[in-house]
């Protein structure tokens, strides 16, 4: 945890929520918030030109950069005291974003991103910085894209209560009524390497190298040396008849 002079002062057990696999449903849960649509059945017969064909619409999506500047951050996760919460003012946020050395980080949006200011906005005011409940934690904001690795900055009581709210891989739940924590199936998640280690190919059998080629099937009565295999008196007759027609 950090304190207001930058330093670290303590550190914190990491909440079992961190520990858990991760499942790929950003996808899913960003459907949720889709508007579904279509094109009429019209399209390109209530005018005189026909086009290149039905449009498609797209969502724009706005490429979120995942270089953060936080080389100069004490340690991650990064926490500070439950004092932050209680800043109003823009100013006042900004210096306790430069005391915990991540105030570099959000230099690099003022060029890409604006801003309503309003008042006791406090970090809400501060460009590329979103402030968000520990109680209604959005996946879409925590990881826009479906790519991790976006830089989080917690309080101390935030960061306590994950436990609470999620529970842990043996408890569930306070908040969520029966839900636990999903645990791996496999702690190892390299299958190749497990199935190539000493251990493992020690037991098992080993690679069969016969190979069995299947034959070459021919025409006996277009191959003359497969009927003779078949019927060694083909030969004889063969040549009575080009005798008789002769």
């Amino acid at each position: 945890m950090a304190t207001n002079g930058g330093s670290v002062a303590n550190s914190i057990l990491l909440p079992n929520m961190m520990k858990a696999s991760i499942r790929p449903v950003h996808g899913q849960i960003f459907k949720n918030a889709c508007q579904p649509y279509t094109v009429s059945k019209k399209v390109e017969h209530q005018t005189s030109v026909s086009g290149l064909g039905e449009s498609n619409v797209l969502y724009p999506i706005s490429p979120l950069a995942r270089r953060h500047c936080i080389e100069e951050v004490p340690k991650l996760s990064l926490i500070v005291s439950d004092s932050a919460e209680a800043i109003k003012k823009t100013n006042a946020a900004i210096k306790t974003l430069k005391r915990i050395r991540a105030f570099p980080d959000v230099e690099k949006t003022k060029d890409s991103q604006a801003i309503r200011p309003g008042k006791v906005n406090a970090f809400r005011n501060i460009l590329g910085v979103e402030v968000a409940h520990v109680s209604c934690l959005n996946l879409l904001k925590l990881t826009p894209g479906g790519h991790l690795g976006r830089f989080i900055v917690w309080t101390k009581s935030a960061f306590e209560k994950l436990d609470e709210i999620y529970g842990t891989f043996d408890k569930s739940s306070e908040k969520k009524n029966g839900y636990v924590l999903p645990r791996a199936k496999m702690v190892n998640t390299g299958l190749a390497r497990i199935i190539n280690s000493n251990e493992v190919q020690f037991v098992v059998k080993p690679i069969k190298k016969e190979i069995r080629r299947v034959p070459l099937k021919k025409n006996p009565l277009k191959n003359l040396n497969v009927m003779l295999k078949l019927n060694p008196y083909a030969n004889a007759a063969r040549r009575m008849i080009l005798l008789a027609e002769a």
